[in-house]
């Protein structure tokens, strides 16, 4: 398993959507959680603290086994994203405590 980054931007009702989307979003994000996929997750916020996109990082087999994940996404299903940027990535920090 690889280590891949989805981030999500809002597009212009994405304020308004994420309200009556939100909890099949997180819902999605749980049944990763109970497979122990998820590294992180959590909303971006602009700079008056409005959630402006999200980033998730997430443990999938590959790049396209990734990107499948974050387009099952409710919030990219239901238009809350406008644009989803997915990436493999790896960690150096924190490092491994001996």
């Amino acid at each position: 398993m690889g280590t891949y980054v989805y981030i999500g931007h809002d597009g212009p009702r994405g304020l308004e959507l994420r309200k009556s989307v939100r909890e099949r979003h997180l819902a999605e994000l749980e049944k990763l959680e109970a497979q122990n996929r998820i590294l992180f997750a959590g909303p971006l916020r602009d700079e008056s603290g409005s959630p402006c996109g999200s980033v998730v990082v997430i443990e999938a087999e590959s790049l396209a086994a990734a990107r499948a994940i974050s387009d099952a996404d409710p919030y990219v299903v239901e238009g809350v994203f406008e644009r989803v940027d997915v990436y493999e990535s790896m960690a150096v920090f924190p490092r491994p405590r001996r």
